[in-house]
């Protein structure tokens, strides 16, 4: 294996939604640049990137995989995405190994909702973007309303760099050799001058010579304006491809050599160094001589190989031999073996620079989101990181075989530590524990894991809502806490006041006390007997949130008073106020879009309202499909993915986030306080 330079190198990350094509375009460019000798098929279980049986029996990706190619004395590093809504979280937090993503788009079924997330978070983490328009030579598309559309969603700044002819069998340059051919939409010329406009506007020297001396630019003078292009999102160049046939792929590759930003183009990573609000933001160097900077984007739990840690280096060298800390820790570990992947095939390389996607094996302390570095000098840093979906869909799991409580806790453990869209909680309040992913297949997948990599099979059952308790106007409150036995006794005495504060912010504690009536050591035992309540809830045994609790009054025992005493009395004392300050229940609220054909609207939305969900807006996607977003209680979505099916003859698809929380109708709230007071008694 060769050792390449950051110049060489481009990493690009294909995202989009399910069908868009990804997989089979990475077959198609491992083909013709010789990585395989022929294309593998999905519906064959043959494909690089799909390799886990489960893939293969779902026939979609449900993991991301990796490989590399070279071409054109270029090594393109290429990073295939899951498509489905419930492994979105998946292909978010790989973004931070790349410079590019490359959106790839079905030209049958335009843009869909996966394919407006990934472009929300490429966009988000500073990313240059490309499009890949797929299956152009499908029956009955029409690729000049779908690059309409695409200038109409994403911007103005989409441009096409090619264009399709004679009904998408063949692909036309139109930025390096523009020719005098026919196309199915636009032409040659028309799409050259706007794409070379674009380009010239970031550069004013070129501008000059091209709008004002008239003189024509080779591609050479346009690189680093097209980088700076990309850099800035002041272009996103469109290409076309039909990934079954080979179509453009030719023309994609040149593209991806010649154009793509290499380390040293792209915009850089966020490292800050501290923690929080300290964090300062640190300049790094795609320089092979300066200290090493890796970035871990992937753990998988092999239960043969071990623990895989996936890393990208930002800065410096790994070799066989390179002592490398994992964050913040003390002990450095050997990396031994490195390793190159191509889909499920490891293959040892004796070293990495900057821009290089490699992977160690069998380090245990090696974690998702680590950074890697070879100096205490770099003790502290850490890469920003990628904002992904919450974790919503829940399900409340109990061992089926007793005995396997603490084998169920490591592979949960496990799963966890690979997934970042996937949380393991515990309700004590339910005495249930609860894993949350991003949908009813995602939850599936993860349990056949468990039970077919850990042996650990499960039971489960819808698990309680996750609701919060707040309070809606301000109150005071006050306890006495005396008690007296043989010996010394217990006392103290708090007054508080509570208000609301903004949804979202938070519980703040405030110490306004004056005087020493409460000596200062007893403060902290007062905000904990406060804490006590805020989590064990105060109306309905849910967590409490949003609330300012100030201390402003008391009275204290020399003998008597103890940290005990103390708690309780800011206990009862906040309990005390919180039933005056008319609490109520807050339950979460999702965004949704429903994505379906336009046919089905009127029983989406009747089925939406009934679900006590409110729709905001719809948008018409072409081919016959409409897209639904509204707003609806996380509670009321139990079931709903059947249901959907049911309702759209199975193509429909919906997504969701979460929004906010909002007080339950007075009903809910009652059931809830109800059903609380029977587990008390």
């Amino acid at each position: 294996m060769p050792d390449y330079n950051a110049e060489d190198i481009r990493n690009i990350a294909l995202a989009g939604h399910s069908d868009a094509g990804k997989t089979t375009l990475v077959e198609a460019l491992l083909t013709t640049t010789g990585v395989i000798v022929e294309p593998g098929s999905i519906e064959k279980g043959t494909t690089v990137c799909d390799f886990d049986a489960l893939e293969k029996e779902h026939l979609h990706s449900l993991d991301v995989g990796i490989t590399s190619f070279d071409a054109q004395g270029k090594h393109v590093n290429l990073i295939d995405t899951p498509g489905l809504p419930d492994f979105l979280g998946r292909g978010i937090s790989v973004l931070s190994a790349v410079e590019t993503t490359a959106i790839l788009i079905n030209a049958r079924t335009g843009i869909e909702p996966v394919t407006q997330r990934m472009w929300k978070a490429a966009e988000d983490r500073n990313l240059c973007r490309m499009i890949i328009v797929n299956k152009i030579d499908a029956e009955g598309v029409n690729l000049g309303e779908l690059t309409a559309q695409i200038q109409d969603t994403f911007g103005a700044e989409c441009l096409p760099i090619d264009l399709p002819a004679d009904g998408g069998k063949r692909v036309i340059d139109c930025f390096f050799q523009p020719g005098p051919d026919a196309t199915d939409f636009s032409s040659v010329e028309e799409a050259h001058s706007r794409i070379i406009d674009q380009v010239v506007e970031v550069d004013e020297e070129l501008m000059e010579l091209y709008l004002e001396q008239g003189e024509e630019l080779a591609p050479e003078q346009l690189h680093a304006p097209f980088e700076k292009a990309l850099r800035e999102a002041h272009l996103i160049p469109i290409c076309f491809v039909s990934a079954q046939t080979g179509t453009g792929i030719p023309e994609l590759l040149n593209i991806l050599a010649r154009l793509m930003p290499n380390p040293s183009e792209g915009n850089p990573p966020p490292y800050v160094k501290g923690e929080g609000a300290d964090a300062e933001p640190v300049s790094i160097s795609p320089d092979p001589e300066r200290h090493t900077l890796a970035h871990v984007f992937k753990v998988i739990n092999d239960p043969f190989r071990g623990k895989l840690g996936i890393f990208r280096i930002h800065q410096g060298r790994v070799t066989g031999d390179t002592q490398l800390f994992i964050g913040d820790a003390r002990k450095a570990f050997k990396v031994n073996h490195l390793f190159r992947l191509h889909g499920n095939e490891q293959i040892e390389v004796k070293a990495g620079g900057p821009g290089d996607i490699l992977a160690v094996a069998r380090v245990e302390d090696i974690r998702f989101d680590a950074v890697l570095h070879d100096s205490h000098d770099e003790d502290h840093y850490h890469l920003h990181p990628i904002e992904c979906p919450v974790p919503l869909f829940g399900l409340a799991i109990t061992p089926t075989k007793h005995g396997d409580e603490q084998k169920l806790t490591d592979a949960l453990h496990k799963l966890e530590s690979e997934d970042p869209c996937f949380r393991v909680e515990h309700n004590a309040a339910a005495n249930e524990t609860v894993m949350r992913g991003l949908g009813e297949l995602h939850l599936r997948v993860l349990l056949r894991r468990l039970a077919e990599q850990f042996h650990v099979e499960v039971d489960t059952k819808p698990p309680s809502i996750a609701y919060r308790e707040t309070i809606t106007t301000p109150a005071e409150g006050h306890h006495r806490h005396k008690k007296q036995t043989g010996g010394a006794g217990q006392f103290g005495e708090v007054y508080l006041r509570i208000e609301p504060r903004e949804r979202g912010q938070g519980f703040e504690f405030v110490d306004a006390v004056v005087g020493g009536v409460i000596p200062n050591q007893f403060i902290p035992s007062v905000e904990k007997g406060v804490r006590q309540i805020l989590q064990e809830g105060a109306v309905a045994g849910y967590p409490m949130q949003d609330i300012r609790a100030t201390v402003y009054d008391g009275k204290y025992h020399p003998v008597d008073s103890k940290d005990i005493a103390f708690a309780t009395a800011g206990k009862k004392a906040f309990q005390d106020a919180v039933d005056k300050a008319k609490p109520v229940i807050l339950e979460p609220i999702v965004k949704i879009r429903i994505l379906a054909q336009d046919s089905a609207m009127g029983d989406l939305a009747g089925d939406l309202s009934g679900r006590r969900g409110r729709i905001s807006g719809s948008e018409a996607k072409g081919l016959g499909r409409i897209a639904i977003d509204g707003e609806v209680p996380l509670a009321e979505l139990e079931g709903y993915e059947s249901r959907l099916k049911s309702m759209t003859g199975g193509e429909g698809t919906y997504t969701i986030e979460l929004s906010h929380y909002e007080a339950v109708p007075a009903s809910i709230q009652k059931q809830l306080q109800d059903a609380f007071q029977r587990s008390e008694d």
